[in-house]
């Protein structure tokens, strides 16, 4: 495994703005040479990441390369090595970061006081939210085009979406007062599952004949709560 002390990671974010002169869109316009500063790190991170993920949409996961993003974020390849481990690592930040958007606000869903069916109305409006993006849509149809020639983007999607989604669900129905609310007969390993299919409803026709119009905030929180009435009522005691 490949090592780098933290004064060697700190050297490459010296380079990754390096003394030139850049356009205004630039995440290095306006900075000068020298270490950059937490806010400045961020920035780039955030420009570096937003590259990549278009990159990835316009062209395909399979034909982007890692001299392609570093070109046009104005980073160093060995700086994307260093901190993202190489393009799935990469593919995996843009990901975390994308459902951070939504989910960050949100309380942990294993120590959150409130009744259950607040709890999970509250991810369902966020999880709606998230998959009715355009950009959602594009990258769900990328990874289900590229998965048989490109194994690591199908695997890299599933564990910093789908999978992780699953985990964090089954840790909140594992918690011992909403265990008792639930059927007894009813398989731990099935409810996320169970819960994201309520909904979600008919998500696979929506991927596949995307509509142009994206739907309101009060059209996702009816989906939300009509899914989430249908959950409940096949899994509670």
């Amino acid at each position: 495994m490949n090592t780098t002390s933290q004064t060697d990671t700190a050297a490459l974010d010296e380079q990754d703005c390096p003394e030139g002169n850049y356009p205004p869109d630039s995440p290095c316009f306006g900075m000068g040479a020298g270490r950059p500063r937490a806010a400045d790190k961020a920035a780039r991170r955030a420009a570096l990441l937003q590259t990549a993920g278009r990159l990835f949409l316009e062209k395909g996961y399979s034909k982007v390369s890692l001299e392609m993003i570093a070109r046009e974020a104005h980073v160093a390849v060995r700086t994307i090595y260093v901190k993202f481990g190489g393009k799935a690592g990469l593919l995996n930040a843009v990901i975390e970061d994308g459902r951070a958007h939504f989910f960050g606000g949100m309380e942990n869903m294993e120590t959150d006081p409130r009744a259950m069916e607040d709890i999970l109305n509250d991810f369902a409006v966020r999880f709606l939210e998230l998959i009715s993006l355009p950009t959602f849509a594009s990258l769900h149809r990328m990874v289900v085009a590229e998965a048989k020639s490109t194994p690591e983007l199908a695997e890299t999607f599933f564990e910093a979406g789908p999978q992780r989604t699953r985990k964090e669900l089954g840790r909140f129905f594992a918690r011992p007062d909403v265990r008792a609310q639930l059927r007894a007969d009813v398989r731990p390993e099935l409810l996320p599952v169970f819960l994201l299919n309520c909904i979600m409803g008919d998500q696979m026709t929506r991927l596949l004949f995307p509509s142009e119009r994206q739907p309101t905030t009060d059209e996702l929180r009816a989906r939300a709560a009509e899914g989430l009435d249908l959950f409940l009522r096949g899994v509670r005691r």
